[in-house]
């Protein structure tokens, strides 16, 4: 396992971490976690070098953090750094911030959290937070030893990304960003800004939530076969990471032993700028095939929101460009359905035309959510 000095820390933290966000499960339910297995997998890891442990409050129904606490006992708890995360969304009184860290800490059974992230901060949980004082909270729990590093992970714009380096004195952040999302949220840009201002920086979904290994398109397997050497295509997402050295940790939600093992041999081998010229330019080439089949170019500007009759239209369009580009109807039908929810279907639109003009790329909005209804709603 390779490592690398966190940030402007002295930790050296494993350069793959454990996700704890998609656990193996029984009967097809995210909230029963198969406990054998993931127990075998997460200590499986830590005996091979992996020293970073991550979850959070509401993966797996909540079931999430109460396993991990159960799979770093027996010893195992002082063999990792554990990270888990502030609910923010939930936070309504100064109060709740000290109610659900207690919670979490109980939970983990731990009395100590060695990297607390605050959670899926956008504009909306920003604003929140800052109102219930969270800045306090932040030093007050690092001075009691029940945090010892804070950060925070990300999802909104770059604008507000670099608000929220210069806002405190943080340790790491976390974004998304893989070789198909490099100007998405806070992206490339928001990477070196981090990097630069001197954070750790932490990776999440660099494939995607798997979609880069899932029936993977035939032009796009054809392409990774280019290649004088041939790699899964989980292993190509990851050696585009870690070929980036402004990027500290790879997060990986893992749910086979197998996907475990290839993910610790790709990490003990990849370093900084170990890909070459024709294998950077040969990623490059199936992002651009990626992208080539998106089905609407939707930039999630949301000047078509909110939508008078509650249609999510950046939402819809996102699934539709998932499942045009990854081939994976099925899957993306049900996270259609879990993330966008029948209150906010495409099928809610009743054509009135506002949406449309007020979008600058004059997507045909109405047609397109047509579209979505046709692929994700109707079988």
């Amino acid at each position: 396992m390779l490592y690398k000095k966190f940030g402007n820390t002295d930790e050296s933290i494993s350069i793959l971490g454990f996700g704890c966000m998609r656990l193996p499960v029984l009967n097809d339910d995210v909230s029963q976690i198969d406990e054998k297995e993931a127990i075998h997998m997460i200590r499986h890891a830590i005996d091979q070098g992996v020293n970073y442990i991550d979850t959070a409050y509401p993966y797996h129904m909540k079931m999430s953090e109460p396993l991990v606490g159960k799979a770093l006992e027996d010893g195992y708890r002082e063999k990792i750094y554990l990270a888990t995360k502030l609910p923010s969304w939930l936070i309504k009184s100064p109060e709740d911030f000290d109610l659900y860290l207690n919670e979490q800490l109980e939970k983990l059974q731990t009395d100590h959290i060695d990297f607390y992230l605050v959670h899926a901060l956008n504009k909306s949980f920003w604003e929140n937070l800052l109102k219930h004082g969270l800045f306090d909270f932040l030093d007050r729990i690092k001075a009691e030893g029940k945090v010892k590093y804070i950060g925070f992970s990300f999802h909104d714009e770059l604008p507000l990304f670099k608000e929220l380096v210069d806002s405190y004195p943080w340790t790491f952040c976390q974004i998304q960003y893989n070789f198909l999302d490099r100007d998405y949220q806070a992206g490339e840009k928001g990477l070196a800004y981090a990097h630069n201002k001197g954070l750790a920086t932490i990776i999440m979904e660099p494939l995607r939530g798997g979609f880069f290994t899932r029936n993977v398109p035939k032009e796009i397997q054809n392409k990774w076969n280019e290649a004088e050497v041939k790699r899964s295509p989980a292993e190509w997402g990851f050696k585009f990471l870690w070929n980036n050295p402004m990027i500290n940790l790879v997060l990986s939600g893992m749910t086979t032993l197998e996907q475990v093992d290839e993910n610790i041999r790709v990490a003990s081998e990849t370093k900084p700028h170990s890909l070459t010229e024709s294998e950077v330019q040969l990623i490059d080439e199936v992002s651009n095939i990626y992208h080539d089949r998106i089905a609407v170019d939707c930039t999630n500007c949301k000047y078509c929101m909110p939508c008078p009759y509650n249609v999510n239209i950046p939402g819809s369009f996102e699934h539709l460009n998932q499942a045009s580009m990854f081939e994976d109807i099925e899957h993306t039908r049900k996270q259609y359905r879990t993330f966008i929810g029948d209150k906010h279907f495409a099928s809610l639109c009743v054509e009135c035309g506002k949406c449309e003009k007020a979008c600058p790329q004059n997507i045909p909005i109405r047609e397109k959510l047509k579209e979505v209804v046709k692929l994700l709603e109707n079988k």
